[in-house]
């Protein structure tokens, strides 16, 4: 498989990708009910998404693609949040507008943390495994015991997350990502026992956005994870899909096994906070 070099064209497609995504799990939110002050704003490019007090999808994706970003629109998107009591969280990839770092900054953002965006080619796939298979309607409420109750218990190793949900909340977020426009989940079994769980999103721009990827402590370090992410690169290609990306904190067992699989370190993203 050749390497993937990703220039300023494909960080701008990934970066739409993941500000629709947003767009879509802020619907879902506002589809179950959540918090009526809900919004999606799109600025720069990009989205600002608030779904609800804590939710992991109160952020602001893709700017910095579309030109430069207006104060106007960064006034807005501010109002917006402080409207909500909620900070301003920027995730910012280093690919796009040069000048916008030193903007937010200049505007009171603060660097709280970094991510990583992996990629693979959507080529040399590999066999469908015997043990996942896609995890239908009826069988939500367990995709989603599995992958929360997996998060809750995360491998500690690399940086370590800025953030923490209780369970509520980070149920909340897996059901908003889970029943999103474009989602399909997956569940993974170890002797007939559900034993870690991840979807992919589809965007229609022929990439697939690989998230909410979890194992239960008790079966981790036996191939769940490398299965799961086999199984949604072969659907993802019979969908249509060119392009297999992922975010994962720097130097987690999560990167690992993407890079395990193929997958190469595309970019990174800062994540700049205003809080006010």
């Amino acid at each position: 498989m050749a390497a993937l070099f990703c220039d300023t064209a494909l960080a701008a497609r990934i970066e739409r990708a993941e500000a629709e995504f947003m767009a879509a799990c802020a619907a879902a939110g506002r589809g179950r009910g959540a918090d009526p002050h809900g919004f999606t704003i799109r600025v720069g490019g990009g989205v600002a998404t608030y779904v609800e007090p804590g939710s992991p999808f109160n952020k602001v994706a893709g700017l910095g693609f579309d030109g430069p970003t207006p104060d106007a629109g960064l006034d807005a998107v501010e109002r917006a949040y402080a409207a909500v009591g909620c900070p301003v969280q920027v995730e910012l990839s280093i690919l796009g507008d040069a000048a916008l770092p030193e903007r937010l900054t200049g505007r009171g953002y603060r660097l709280a943390s970094f991510e990583n965006v992996l990629g693979r080619p959507l080529t040399d796939i590999p066999s469908y495994p015997p043990n996942v298979s896609r995890s239908p309607e009826g069988e939500l409420q367990t995709w989603l015991d599995v992958v929360v109750e997996a998060f809750l218990h995360e491998d500690v190793e690399g940086i370590a997350s800025f953030e923490e949900f209780p369970r509520a909340i980070l149920e909340a977020a897996e059901r908003d990502q889970a029943t999103s426009a474009g989602a399909t989940r997956y569940l993974a079994r170890r002797d007939g026992v559900p034993a870690g769980g991840a979807l992919y999103h589809a965007t229609g721009d022929g990439i697939a956005q690989f998230a909410g990827a979890a194992t239960l402590p008790e079966h981790r370090r036996r191939g769940v994870q490398t299965a799961l992410l086999a199984a949604r690169l072969a659907d993802a290609h019979a969908a249509g899909c060119d392009l297999a990306v992922v975010t994962t904190r720097p130097g987690s067992p999560s990167q690992r096994n993407v890079q395990r699989a193929g997958f190469e370190l595309l970019y990174t993203r800062a994540v700049l906070i205003l809080e006010k």
